[in-house]
């Protein structure tokens, strides 16, 4: 057997034969009658002139090898030990899942409601009504749930990336995003998977409870002991896994005022910049209509202005903005996309460095960043009508300085309005966005054009608070048994890399009740 990267036309990848005499000339097999590949890994280096599949290609003469096996879910006998987790979204479930399979029983709370059960919350966002316990963020699965399902993640250093993906196969995702560079599963499948995996939590012995919005927790001589729900049950456990999400701003406060340390950190807030899917084709492609063997164009990009960065976030080719509000008052949006990608638009985050400096709360203050965030927010909904309707701009009138007179067709469902986005965002991030609209166009021509619309505000791009932990125990260094997870606790970013910090916490956990 022998493994090599070969690159291909889209041409080529459509013409299964062709791609045969291409393998089988890099191969130069000794029995060319009984030789055979298959495809190990695949991206797509849309870099050059051409966009080229480049595959990893396995390949043998006679008996083909086996397939690399994906580890399912092997869960153990209960040992009667105890685990809170508070949030069923990519860190809670992934620790779950871990506790289970080293006999450590967990008891998962979750703010919202099922998966199936928070669609109908979704559904009457549109029309402006935001239920704070179930929505895009908030309910089973997390705020990926219902967004994009990218499972793509530079965070790899940080946890065994293969048994994420194995894990989301045993449930029920298409065996292809093992080999995919840019895997993703898409918003109309995730729904099942989730499922599957609370299913199979309860199965092996672990509690799964919704709408459990926890208001309290208890600790004694600086242990944790037990979370207290809104109706005054008390769940006890011996550790507290925190996986609330980047969005739950009670939880921080709760910390806050039972004295557990809490730090300010820079996070990143934009608009989501939305472009007709075939105008993304023809910048990164070269070509529109694309060659049918290509997937709908996506990109990451970033530049730096004045030494600030500005860079793309949560790119959904084919996809469609959302309202991503968790409270009445504010305005917040997201993107989504299914399996297919085959909507019309593409759309992504677009977005600027907010540094401490930048804040005007004292130093020191933890909320600092949580009160910038949340100030643009509210302001940006309270110069609309009340609705979810976004404020929006052509890219080429905002770095102009210019109000739209006319505004392009757009996803979003609830509406946009021509405004001054120039005027209306915080003065650091529209220059930074002017400034990175005018880079980005130099190097990608068409991106900055009247037919791309920038739909504000997109603010949610990670948590805007971390909740410190030790660097070996991953514990709160003041509070034993409290492990602080994922996105919301500000070590995370997306769904494979929360997925990644909550088997790590699990893991942490093991190893402090061994003691």
């Amino acid at each position: 057997m022998q493994r090599f990267d070969i690159r291909v036309s889209p041409e080529e990848m459509e013409d299964k034969e062709k791609l045969h005499h291409r393998i089988l000339a890099k191969a130069a097999p000794g029995d060319p009658e009984h030789f055979d590949w298959r495809i190990r890994k695949q991206s797509l280096d849309a870099r050059g002139r051409k966009p080229l599949f480049v595959l990893q290609i396995e390949c043998w003469e006679g008996e083909a090898p086996p397939l690399e096996k994906i580890r399912g879910f092997e869960p153990k006998a209960l040992s009667g030990r105890r685990v809170v987790i508070t949030g069923a979204g990519p860190a809670g479930y992934f620790a779950a899942l871990s506790l289970l399979e080293r006999g450590i029983k967990p008891l998962v709370l979750e703010r919202g409601k099922d998966v199936r059960s928070r669609r109908f919350d979704i559904k009457t966002l549109y029309k402006g009504e935001v239920n704070p316990h179930s929505n895009y963020c908030f309910g089973e699965g997390g705020a990926g749930t219902y967004s994009d399902g990218k499972l793509y993640t530079r965070a790899t250093k940080r946890g065994d990336i293969r048994r994420v993906l194995d894990l989301f196969c045993t449930f029920g995702a298409s065996g292809a995003i093992r080999r995919q560079a840019h895997p993703h599963i898409g918003s109309n499948r995730l729904p099942a998977i989730v499922k599957s995996m609370r299913e199979a939590i309860i199965a092996a012995g672990g509690e799964v409870h919704f709408n459990a919005f926890v208001k309290d927790f208890l600790f004694e001589d600086g242990r944790f002991r037990a979370a207290v729900l809104e109706d005054g049950e008390r769940v006890e456990g011996d550790a507290l896994i925190l996986a609330t999400g980047h969005s739950a701003r009670d939880i921080y406060t709760l910390l806050h005022e039972k004295g557990i340390l809490l730090e300010a950190k820079p996070f990143a807030m934009g608009v989501r910049i939305e472009h007709p899917q075939e105008s993304i084709d023809r910048i990164f492609y070269g070509a529109s209509p694309r060659h049918p063997a290509l997937p709908p164009a996506s990109y990451r990009i970033s530049c730096q202005t004045s030494g600030r960065g500005v860079f793309s976030f949560c790119m959904c080719p084919g996809g469609s903005v959302v309202p991503a509000s968790t409270a009445p008052g504010e305005l917040v949006l997201n993107g989504m996309s299914f399996a297919e990608r085959s909507g019309p638009f593409a759309n992504a985050g677009l977005v600027t460095e907010i540094r401490l400096r930048d804040l005007d709360d004292p130093v020191g203050n933890p909320f600092a960043g949580l009160h910038f965030q949340q100030g643009v927010e509210q302001s940006l909904f309270n110069k609309g009508d009340g609705s979810q309707k976004a404020p929006a701009q052509r890219a080429s009138d905002f770095v102009a300085a210019r109000l739209s007179a006319d505004l392009p067709k757009t996803s979003y469902i609830p509406g946009i309005y021509s405004a001054p986005l120039h005027q209306w965002l915080p003065p650091v991030v529209a220059k930074g966005l002017s400034e990175g609209l005018r880079l980005l166009d130099h190097r990608h021509r068409g991106y900055l054009s009247e037919e791309a619309t920038l739909l504000a505000v997109e603010s949610r791009t990670s948590s805007p608070v971390r909740i410190p932990r030790d660097l070996q125990t991953r514990m709160h260094p003041e509070v034993s048994g409290l492990f602080p997870c994922g996105e919301g606790a500000g070590y995370a970013g997306g769904i494979a890399s929360a997925a990644m910090d909550g088997m790590a916490s699990a893991e942490a956990v093991e190893r402090y009740l061994a003691i």
